[in-house]
């Protein structure tokens, strides 16, 4: 809603929201569609969509000319692309989940908005048609801030069916704040795969110029249908610019940047491949090759009683205490350096060595990662590392905190407490490197 001001000389123009208007101030003049005001901040500030895909503001009170010179736009409505099965294409299906990637401008509120049916998204992407035989399904349109264990649930049931109904490859669209726990989640739900799963987003929506959801899809379904990986991973832009996607182990990867297109990065190891929107695939490390005679392995149960536990100066053990009496099984905690808690004598009240144990007696399983992320913790090489360990907690080797945390919930819904011990700093799906590798840089 706009100041009354500004309300009033729009109605006295015949100008409504979503309609092209144009804007003189003194001698700069600006063309776009009229956006909608949010209830936050200055309501004198007329705010236009340029067509370039970026909004600016103007105060109303600054502008000397205001005219309409285009109808109102459609909102809520867009084209929706059709597939054809062509011979000799490779089939792969596409899994809709939501996020910024199928997010366009919605004029009644100026946020974005996501599409609810994949078509729409096909419709924006026509060279798919060229890479692979893509078969679209609506899985549901969710935030990814929103996902629980039940979506990831869902998506490795969806994409385990996906492959033993013939798909050689399969691609999930996917919100990117939390798609780094998704894709891990994914890494153990689904084993023994016969073609790569990937998940793919978009920093930018795919309404906006600098938007990086075209190429990630693209890039993507060329990974899912030529790569000859089977396992599961992220595929989305590797630097600033459209040269290329890294394709990047689920349990590897994480969102480092919170708008940069090339956020994801692979954490103590290299990706995968690398694949560029011509289709060009370069392999990058050791991977799980494609059988399409394999059959997946499904094993989606899941624990949720399990928190992510971050360390920092003057924290209050008592916080231990609140998992004790909610009955959880795990706690994965992101310590400092090596990974160390604090474990003064000097102030008791932050001393964290008896929570710990208390943790450990209660049947709680406790690991330990590092919050600095790359290399490796290490319980042998400082005392307060041996006081932990002594008490109980296991060290998580080279994992980040987040895939250590889908471990363990994982791990307890699938095997007990007990093999969940044994498992948590064992390399299962490729979540644990023999030996840290340095931050990789491509020089390509």
């Amino acid at each position: 809603m706009y100041s009354k001001e500004a309300e009033s000389v729009l109605r006295s123009k015949g100008i409504s929201v979503g309609e092209k208007i144009q804007l003189e101030r003194g001698k700069e003049s600006f063309e776009g569609i009229l956006m909608p005001r949010p209830d936050t901040g200055d309501q004198g500030i007329l705010v236009i969509k340029l067509s370039n895909g970026y909004n600016i503001g103007l105060d109303f009170k600054s502008v000397s000319s205001i005219k309409r010179v285009g109808s109102s736009a459609e909102t809520f409505s867009f084209p929706k692309g059709k597939t054809h099965v062509r011979k000799g294409l490779k089939a792969v299906k596409l899994l809709y989940t939501g996020g910024t990637i199928g997010s366009k401008v919605d004029y009644a509120t100026g946020g974005v908005y996501m599409l609810t049916k994949p078509e729409e998204l096909l419709h924006e992407v026509p060279e798919l048609a060229d890479i692979a035989n893509v078969e679209v399904e609506h899985l549901m349109s969710v935030a990814s801030e929103d996902m629980t264990y039940t979506e990831w649930q869902t998506m490795a049931r969806k994409a385990a069916g996906a492959f033993k109904s013939g798909a050689e490859g399969v691609v999930i669209t996917h919100g990117t704040d939390t798609m780094h726990f998704s894709s891990a989640a994914l890494s153990f739900m689904l084993q023994s795969l016969p073609g790569p799963v990937v998940l793919t987003g978009a920093q930018r929506s795919s309404d906006r110029g600098s938007s990086d959801a075209f190429m990630n899809l693209i890039c993507s379904t060329h990974i899912a249908a030529h790569s000859g990986i089977a396992e599961v991973g992220t595929c989305m832009h590797s630097s600033s610019s459209d040269d290329y996607c890294a394709f990047i182990r689920g349990t590897k990867v994480r969102k480092l940047h919170t708008s940069a297109r090339d956020a994801f990065r692979p954490v103590n190891g290299a990706p995968l491949a690398k694949v560029n929107a011509e289709g060009n695939i370069h392999h990058m490390g050791a991977y799980n090759k494609s059988d399409l005679g394999r059959k997946a392995v499904l094993k989606d149960e899941y624990e949720p009683k399990v928190a992510l536990l971050y360390m920092y100066p003057n924290s209050d053990p008592t916080l231990i205490n609140h998992y004790i009496d909610r009955g959880y099984k795990g706690i994965i905690v992101a310590a400092t350096g090596l990974g160390h808690m604090p474990l003064s004598t000097s102030h008791k009240e932050y001393d964290w060595l008896q929570g710990l144990k208390d943790a450990v007696a209660s049947d709680m399983v406790v690991g330990i990662t590092s919050q600095c992320l790359f290399g490796r913790v290490s319980g042998t090489v400082y005392r307060y590392g041996r006081m932990m360990t002594d008490a109980g907690a296991i060290y998580c080797e080279d994992m980040t905190p987040e895939t250590a945390y889908v471990k363990l919930g994982w791990l307890l819904g699938n095997h007990g407490r007990k093999e969940a011990e044994k498992l948590l700093a064992t390399n299962l799906v490729g979540e644990i490197t023999p030996r840290t590798e340095a931050e990789w840089r491509d020089e390509a």
